[in-house]
């Protein structure tokens, strides 16, 4: 397994231990945490580490193709370190974010779609809304 100060410089970003701390926090998490949540998880370990820094740090881990910024209907972003395309579920009743297995027909749609239209998809984020097992 690559370290992460590898893959931060890899990506060509400075290693500094806020975003070594961020990413490490993300890989050991299912959560899809929010920037806050993130930020709330660290400050006591890191005391100099701001709320502007995360959301900094996590903009950019998003345009350097580190995590999958997801758009799940909420006031705010949350975060997954899986950025590879596959789809996620959210729980109406307890807002969980869970992965869900990338099935063929999940990975067909791109293809089918840009066969369809001519369009050039260059990315893609399924969602789908219910209620978990949990809850059920």
């Amino acid at each position: 397994m690559v370290a992460i100060a590898d893959l931060l410089k890899e990506s060509g970003l400075k290693v500094t231990p806020q975003r070594i701390a961020v990413y490490n926090y993300l890989i050991h998490t299912t959560s899809h945490p929010t920037a806050d949540v993130i930020y709330k998880a660290l400050e006591r370990d890191y005391p100099a580490l701001s709320l502007a820094t995360v959301y900094k740090t996590l903009d950019t881990f998003s345009e350097k193709g580190l995590v999958q910024e997801l758009n799940v209907g909420e006031d705010s972003f949350r975060y997954d370190a899986n950025s590879s395309p596959h789809p996620h579920f959210l729980c109406k009743k307890c807002s969980a974010v869970y992965d869900l297995p990338t099935i063929d027909s999940f990975s067909n749609l791109k293809d089918l779609f840009m066969a369809e239209t001519g369009h050039n998809i260059e990315s893609e984020q399924i969602y789908l809304y219910g209620t978990c097992k949990s809850c059920l």
